[in-house]
C-alpha cells in the first residue's frame, strides 16, 4: 500500500497554508530533516546541495535523503519520493516554482549572503527565505542585500532531529509584512507540526542563549563543588531537566563543538554577559577530552563510554580518567528527587549545586529577558520544546517560590533582577487570576487567542464537568459536541471507565449531538485494557467473569459504532490493544501524525478481544472489495494482528489496515483535539445516520490452511516460539471462521469468535507467564 497515495487519509489544514512547493538549501541533518518533515506531510521539496561529481551531480543531496531513510527522518519510505535531489550549480531555476526557499548551508557568513544573492535573482515574488541559522543574526545576514529581499526574509531555527523536536524560533522585522510572517507560522504549525515562538535578533536567539548558559554553569559548578558526572546529572533530573542531565547531553552534543558552538555565542555576546564567567571552551577537562579524541558519542566516549565488553564508566572530574560508572538514585537525593523545597534548602555538597545552578539560570534568564523575547512564556516554551525541559525557568521559578528566590539571592549578595521583582508585585509571572504570561518589559500579557486550538485545559477552565468518576469524564466542548477525557494510569480501559462511557453515551444520545473521544495526554491516547484487572481474574480461574468483561467491552463498543450521533476518535501517542479497538468503532478518526497504534495483543498471549479482530477484517474487506477474496481479507488482517507491531506514525497505521481514507491526519498535535471537535460538528451538521449492520465474509477451513501453511513456512524467519504457533492457529481461526462456519457472517459471529479464543488462550499457562512478564518488567516474554 501507497500510505501517501490518494488513497491515503488526508494531511489536515496543508492545502490552506499556502506553501504548495518548498526548495531546502544545504542536505546536512538539519536540512534534510527539514525536508523530510514537508515530504511527510506531502508538500513537494526540492534538497539541493553543493555539486558532487560530473557522474553523480546531485550525491550531496541524495545522500541526504538516505540519511534520512536510515535516521527515520521519513513516517513513511514513499514520502521520501517527495523529495527531488539537486544541486545549486545545475538546478537553482528550480527556485523559481516555490513558495519557501530556507537555507541550512553551512554557519559561514560569507557563504550565506553569496548564495541569497543567486536565490535573489531567481526566486518569484513574495516567496519566503528563510536561513536555519543558529547563531548569525538576522540583521548580519542579509546587511548587504536589498530591502524587497529583507522584507521577504525570516530566520526559522529549527531542532534536530526536525521530525522530533516541536520548537521552531521564529526571528522577523518591522520591515517583514504581517502577511509573510503570519504565512510562515501557519505552515511551521499545520504543516510541519511545530510549536513557534517568537524570537527578538539576538545571538543564540532564545533556547541556545539559555541552553548554552545552563550546560555551562551545570557542568563548571560540578567540578567547583566536587560533585561527580553521576551526581550531577541526578540532581539536574530532579529539577525537570531531561534525564541525561548537563553531562550526558554534553557527550550526545559532541565534546568537539564546545569551542565552536560556546566560543561563537561568547564572542557574539558583550563581555559584560554572564556566560563569560563560565567559559567551558577553556575548561581544562573539556581541552583535554578533546586532544584524547574522547568526543562524546560520536566516538570513543565522552563524560560517559561504553566499552567492548557492554561495561558503562564515567569520567573522574577530578583526575580525568574513568572509572565505573556509579548510579545515583534520585532517592538519595535531599527531599527524595521529588520536594524541590526540601533539595533547595540541603546545604550538602547536592543542594548547594541544585541551588547554584538554579539560581543562576533563574537570574540569568530574568535578565536577559527583555533582550530575547517579549514574554516570558516564549522564553519557557523554547526551553520545555528545545531542551525537553519539564518546565521552562519561569515556570520552575513559580514552583520554588518568587519571594524565596528574591530573598535568598539577597541575602547572598545578588542583585534581585527587574523582572522577577515585576513578577513578585505583579502576582507572578503568569498571575494567579488571569493565566496570562508577564511581558519581558514588567507589564502584563493578555491571553492570546490561538486559532484552532482547543485543549481540555481550556475546556475545564469555563465548564463544569458533566459527568465523571476516576477512570474517566465527560466534557462539554462546545456546539453541541462533547469530549470523553479517560484519564486513568496510561489512559488504561479499567472497569470505572466502561461505567463512565455508557453513562456518557446515553447523555449523549439525550442531550447532545456528537461525541470526541480524545485527551491531552502527551504519551497515551489510550494503552489498552488495565491488563493487571485481566490477569487477576486469570488467577482466581474465574472464566466466567472474564468473558464477561469480554463482552462488556464489545457491548460497549459496539454501541459507540452505532450510536445515534457520530463518534470521532482523536487519537495521540500510544493507542494499543483495547485503545485501538475502540478507535476502530468510532466512525471517523483524526489522528495526530506520530501516531503510535497497533494490536499487540499476540505479545502477551492472546488475540483482540473487544472487536479488534472483527473491525479489522472489516477495514480489510473494504480495501479489497473490487478485487479481492475474503482469503487476502484474512491474510492482510491475519499478518497486521500477528506482527503485533505499533505503527511507527500515521501512515505506517494506514498501511496496517487502522486508518480509512475518510480519516485525517494532523501534524500538530496541539491542533488535533480541536479538530476532532470540528469533525464531529461537521458530520452532524450534515444529518448524520448510523451506519448499517455488517457482514463479514468469512474464509472457512481452506483459508485457515493457507494462513497456517504461510506461517509455518515463515516460522524460523520470524522467529516464531510455540506459543507464537499456538496464538498464530487461534488467530487464524478467528479472522477464517475455520472451527465454525464460513461465508457471511455477522459481526456478533466474529466477536463470539473472538471471545472463544482468548477466554481458551487465557487458560495456557503461557499465556498467563506472558502477561505477568509484561506486568512486571513492561516487556514482551518470548516462551
Amino acid at each position: 500500500m501507497n500510505a501517501l497515495s490518494s488513497f491515503s487519509p488526508s494531511i489536515i489544514g496543508v492545502r490552506e497554508a499556502g506553501i504548495a512547493r518548498v526548495a531546502v538549501i544545504g542536505a546536512g541533518s538539519m536540512g534534510s530533516g527539514i525536508a523530510a518533515q514537508f515530504a511527510n506531510a506531502g508538500i513537494p521539496v526540492d534538497l539541493l546541495d553543493i555539486r558532487g561529481s560530473d557522474s553523480s551531480p546531485d550525491s550531496p543531496a541524495e545522500t541526504g535523503i538516505a540519511r534520512q531513510l536510515k535516521a527515520n527522518g521519513f513516517m513513511h519510505p514513499d514520502a521520501a519520493k517527495l523529495v527531488q535531489a539537486g544541486n545549486i550549480d545545475d538546478d537553482l531555476q528550480r527556485l523559481s516554482e516555490v513558495d519557501w526557499i530556507i537555507e541550512a548551508v553551512v554557519e559561514k557568513l560569507d557563504v550565506k549572503r553569496d548564495l541569497y544573492r543567486r536565490i535573489d535573482s531567481i526566486r518569484k515574488k513574495g516567496s519566503i527565505v528563510s536561513s536555519n541559522t543558529s547563531t548569525i543574526p538576522r540583521s548580519d545576514l542579509i546587511v548587504e542585500l536589498g530591502p524587497s529581499f529583507g522584507a521577504d526574509f525570516l530566520i526559522t531555527h529549527f531542532f534536530n532531529p526536525p521530525r522530533i523536536m516541536r520548537l521552531v524560533e521564529i526571528v522577523s522585522s518591522p520591515e517583514n509584512s504581517t502577511e509573510l510572517v503570519a504565512r510562515a507560522k501557519a505552515a511551521s504549525e499545520v504543516i510541519l507540526g511545530k510549536t513557534v515562538v517568537d524570537c527578538q535578533d539576538t545571538p543564540g536567539f532564545i533556547a541556545n542563549r539559555i541552553g548554552c548558559y545552563w550546560l555551562a554553569v551545570a557542568a563548571l559548578e560540578a567540578k567547583r563543588l566536587g560533585l561527580t558526572v553521576e551526581e550531577a546529572d541526578t540532581v539536574m533530573a530532579a529539577l525537570g531537566m531531561p534525564r541525561t542531565g548537563v553531562f550526558g547531553l554534553l557527550d550526545l552534543i559532541g565534546i568537539d563543538l564546545i569551542p565552536h558552538v560556546w566560543g561563537s555565542l561568547m564572542i557574539a555576546l558583550p563581555a559584560s554577559d554572564d556566560i563569560h564567567s563560565y567559559d567551558l571552551p577553556s575548561d581544562q577537562t573539556v581541552q583535554g577530552m578533546i586532544a584524547a579524541g574522547q568526543l562524546g558519542r560520536k566516538a570513543n566516549g565522552g563524560f560517559y563510554r561504553v566499552n567492548v565488553d557492554k561495561s558503562h564508566e564515567v569520567l573522574d572530574l577530578s583526575s580525568g580518567r574513568y572509572r565505573p560508572e556509579a548510579p545515583v538514585d534520585a532517592a538519595a537525593l535531599p527531599g527524595k528527587g521529588r520536594d524541590l523545597a526540601a533539595l533547595l534548602q540541603s546545604d550538602d555538597r547536592l543542594g548547594l549545586y541544585a541551588w547554584s545552578v538554579l539560581s543562576h539560570l533563574i537570574a540569568y534568564t530574568a535578565h536577559v529577558g527583555p533582550e530575547i523575547a517579549k514574554d516570558v512564556a516564549a522564553i519557557d516554551t523554547a526551553m520545555e520544546l528545545g531542551y525537553a525541559w519539564r518546565e521552562g525557568p519561569f515556570r520552575l521559578a513559580e514552583r520554588c517560590g518568587l519571594a524565596m528566590l528574591a530573598e535568598r539571592l539577597a541575602r547572598e549578595g545578588q542583585d534581585v533582577p527587574s523582572l522577577l521583582a515585576s513578577a513578585i508585585r505583579n502576582e507572578g509571572f503568569y498571575g494567579r487570576n488571569t493565566g496570562s504570561a508577564l511581558r519581558t518589559d514588567g507589564t502584563r500579557a493578555q491571553p492570546t487567542d490561538k486559532t484552532g486550538i482547543l485543549t481540555l485545559p481550556a475546556i475545564k477552565s469555563c465548564q463544569q464537568r458533566i459527568l465523571g468518576n476516576e477512570g474517566a469524564s465527560l466534557w462539554d466542548a462546545g456546539d453541541g459536541v462533547v469530549c470523553f477525557e479517560v484519564h486513568t494510569k496510561m489512559n488504561s480501559l479499567t472497569p470505572a471507565v466502561f461505567d463512565a462511557l455508557e453513562t456518557s453515551l446515553d447523555k449523549v444520545a439525550s442531550e447532545f449531538r456528537g461525541l470526541v473521544i480524545g485527551n491531552d495526554n502527551a504519551r497515551a491516547f489510550s494503552a489498552g485494557a488495565d491488563l493487571s484487572y485481566f490477569v487477576g481474574l486469570m488467577r482466581e480461574e474465574n472464566w466466567a467473569a472474564l468473558e464477561a468483561f469480554l463482552s462488556r467491552g464489545q457491548n460497549l463498543f459496539q454501541r459507540v459504532k452505532y450510536a445515534p450521533f457520530p463518534v470521532v476518535a482523536a487519537p495521540a501517542g500510544l493507542t494499543l490493544g483495547g485503545g485501538c479497538e475502540l478507535m476502530l468503532h468510532c466512525d471517523a478518526i483524526v489522528a495526530h501524525a506520530e501516531l503510535a497504534a497497533g494490536l499487540p495483543e499476540t505479545k502477551v498471549g492472546i488475540v483482540p478481544g473487544w472487536g479488534g479482530c472483527t473491525q479489522l477484517l472489516l477495514r480489510m474487506q473494504e480495501r479489497v472489495k473490487d478485487a479481492g477474496d475474503p482469503v487476502s481479507v484474512a491474510t492482510m488482517a491475519f499478518e497486521t494482528i500477528l506482527a503485533g507491531n505499533s505503527s511507527s506514525s500515521a501512515l505506517d497505521a494506514w498501511d496496517k489496515g487502522l486508518l480509512r481514507t475518510t480519516d485525517g491526519i494532523v501534524m500538530n498535535r496541539d491542533r488535533l483535539l480541536g479538530i476532532g471537535i470540528q469533525r464531529a460538528a461537521s458530520i452532524a451538521n450534515v444529518g448524520y445516520r448510523a451506519p448499517d449492520r455488517s457482514k463479514i465474509v468469512l474464509a472457512g477451513p481452506s483459508g485457515k490452511r493457507m494462513l497456517m501453511d504461510l506461517t509455518e513456512k515463515r516460522q524460523e524467519a520470524l522467529r516464531l516460539t510455540e506459543t507464537d504457533m499456538a496464538v498464530a492457529e487461534t488467530l487464524a481461526s478467528v479472522l477464517t471462521g475455520a472451527n465454525s462456519r464460513s461465508g457471511a457472517a455477522s459481526e456478533e459471529d466474529v466477536l463470539a469468535l473472538e471471545r472463544e479464543a482468548v477466554i481458551t488462550l487465557a487458560k495456557r499457562p503461557a499465556t498467563r507467564e506472558r502477561i505477568e512478564h509484561m506486568l512486571a518488567t513492561g516487556k514482551p516474554l518470548r516462551n
